[in-house]
């Protein structure tokens, strides 16, 4: 089920419910749920069609599972970089090396006493 609810919960939900609201109001009470449920099933039949027609005949072809976030684990994306033994990877890290060394390592371009540059548009 959704939100950790179970079929057994729902009932017991429905139960505690129905003795609260009482024998009286009950029926009005289910019509208007059941008028919500069919105005939310409306408004969500709504927006599958107006994104239909916006993203015109691509949108039948979109793999909706790839794009479930449900599916990035974070911890298993990490563990699959880490045991990468691909050369791409070893490459990768040893340029990230090289660059943080040669960062470190380079002087600056201005001279002493000189302004150093600043630039306008980046604050």
């Amino acid at each position: 089920m959704f939100f950790g609810l179970t079929i057994e919960k729902l009932l017991l939900i429905g139960v505690i419910a129905a003795l609260i609201i009482g024998p009286e109001r009950l029926p009005k009470y289910a019509e208007s749920l059941a008028r919500l449920t069919k105005r939310a099933r409306e408004t969500m039949q709504g927006a599958k069609t107006r994104m239909r027609d916006e993203m015109g005949p691509e949108f039948d072809e979109v793999d909706w599972r790839k794009l479930d976030p449900r599916q990035y684990d974070p911890r298993r994306i990490i563990r699959e970089a880490l045991l990468d033994d691909t050369p791409t990877a070893t490459m990768r890290a040893a340029g990230a090396a090289a660059l943080a060394t040669q960062a470190a390592t380079d002087k600056p371009t201005f001279v002493a006493g000189e302004k150093p540059p600043f630039d306008d548009e980046a604050t």
